[in-house]
């Protein structure tokens, strides 16, 4: 059987992200932690799993990001589906972005090592 604190997200992350919020002198009593992490926990978990019923009904075993944007849009989170919408394609700009840059990178490693296989054989 699963302990109940091992499903909870971390109450340290909990408490660093809460004290992000906070002016720099303020003090997060460990209840105040507590509650917040049952709380956070219990929204992924809510979230999450209407996601998961749609790709249940949808015949597929992978959520996605636009599972969890369509869930908190279809559970009246529209203010945070809307935001994360933006995040998620920012974010997947910068992965392309990203992969795009390690690829033309990778290249000209190849065409080098090309190059220096020649050179060393027209030596020889």
């Amino acid at each position: 059987m699963v302990d109940e604190h091992d499903k909870l997200l971390p109450v340290a992350n909990v408490g660093r992200i809460m004290k992000q919020m906070l002016p720099p002198t303020a003090k997060v009593s460990k209840e105040a932690k507590e509650t917040i992490q049952e709380c956070a926990t219990e929204f992924i978990s809510f979230v999450t799993g209407e996601a998961s019923d749609k790709c249940h009904k949808e015949n597929r075993k992978t959520v996605n990001g636009d599972d969890i944007c369509w869930a908190l849009a279809s559970l009246g989170f529209d203010d945070s589906s809307e935001a994360i919408v933006r995040y998620l394609s920012k974010y997947r700009e910068f992965e392309r972005e990203k992969a795009a840059a390690s690829s033309s990178a990778t290249s000209v490693v190849k065409e080098e090592n090309v190059d220096k296989a020649s050179a060393g054989s027209s030596n020889s």
